[in-house]
């Protein structure tokens, strides 16, 4: 073939490929295929997916295992909720910080989970690591101990906020079932994971979960976002009497992912989604590949004509396109108040020993 006529060729087939996803009922796997996971809560039977075993980077949704971490020692009584987490120096140092709160800053464990989990506070879930365990690499090791227990054998974390970290990676598969443990282990802390804002301080910090405020019956859970990994969700939802798990990572806007996560929900709940003779645990994990880094589609001059083809592929929300998040739901806040912590010296940290 010439030049153009392969040009040609190949902009027929995306053509065609284009409106036959726009007229399937559940979207077919799309170039740069991203990991998406449906499951039935309750039976654990998988209602749909797209390379559900593949890893990812999983950004903030890593601290749904730091928040089973911090349930699972106060089921122990190692600690209580009113226990005290303060700002160390190690906590201060995180990236992405919009909490405001500065070195010797202390809240109780109950305030910090809700600034952990709504507010993906990334200095507050070092702070209650170290509160929990010797050092941040300690609880680190009891984040990778749970992940063992609960066979997420595509997982392995290096920190307990999500930041970038080659070592940290999972799959839409073991988030689902960490996402459903956490919830059928520990439902009187579902509350933590409601909150669709905090105020810290008085500043008020926004949860990225739309489906919170516009998604009824949503119980949760948790997003993220890292150039990386793009942008994540473990989402939770009940109605009439049914509980349905949807997992999206790599969604290119906040948009994508709260449109493509009500729209797997809604398919789920109107029956759309009939369940497979597939358990989610028997799916299975990837070790074979690496994550894909998703940077220079997303944070480089590539992102305006890769979003664009996201668009397209996923126009839900979009002007003169039908929304999946239809309903009007009062947002819950949780207020933060954080004091000094008077016996906290400033001792600055020992440089590291040059390798």
């Amino acid at each position: 073939m010439t030049g153009s006529i392969l040009a040609g060729w190949h902009w027929k087939k995306w053509a065609l490929m284009a409106s036959l996803l726009l007229a399937a009922p559940v979207l077919c796997v799309p170039a740069h295929a991203t990991p998406v996971l449906v499951v039935d809560a309750d039976s654990k039977q998988v209602l749909y997916q797209e390379d559900a075993g593949v890893p990812w980077y999983p950004a903030s949704t890593t601290k749904l295992m730091t928040a089973f971490v911090v349930f699972e020692a106060l089921r122990s009584g190692e600690v209580t909720l009113a226990t005290p987490v303060t700002m160390t120096r190690n906590a201060t140092k995180q990236a992405f910080l919009e909490s405001g709160l500065t070195f010797g800053r202390t809240m109780t464990l109950e305030d910090a989970l809700f600034a952990m989990i709504a507010a993906s506070a990334n200095d507050v879930a070092v702070a209650v690591a170290e509160a929990l365990a010797p050092d941040e690499a300690g609880f680190v090791r009891k984040m990778n101990d749970a992940a063992v227990r609960l066979g997420l054998t595509g997982t392995h974390f290096a920190n307990p906020n999500g930041l970038f970290n080659r070592e940290n990676y999972t799959t839409a598969r073991d988030l689902a079932i960490l996402g459903m443990e956490v919830d059928r282990l520990f439902p009187q802390y579902r509350r933590f994971f409601l909150a669709s804002a905090v105020t810290i301080d008085g500043k008020e910090i926004k949860s990225n979960n739309l489906l919170l405020t516009r998604f009824s019956g949503t119980i949760g859970m948790k997003t993220g976002f890292l150039c990386a990994s793009g942008r994540n969700i473990v989402g939770l939802a009940a109605r009439n009497g049914r509980r349905v798990m949807v997992v999206v990572l790599g969604a290119t806007t906040e948009r994508e992912r709260n449109e493509r996560s009500a729209q797997y929900l809604t398919q789920a709940f109107d029956g759309r989604l009939p369940a497979t003779a597939e358990r989610v645990d028997a799916v299975q994990n990837r070790t074979d590949v690496a994550p894909q880094d998703m940077r220079l589609r997303l944070c480089t001059g590539e992102s305006v004509a890769y979003e664009a083809s996201r668009n397209a592929l996923y126009p839900m929300g979009l002007p003169g396109n039908e929304s999946y998040l239809r309903d009007e739901i009062p947002g819950q806040v949780h207020a933060i108040s954080t004091a000094p912590n008077e016996n906290l010296s400033d001792v600055p940290l020992p440089a590291r020993r040059p390798s």
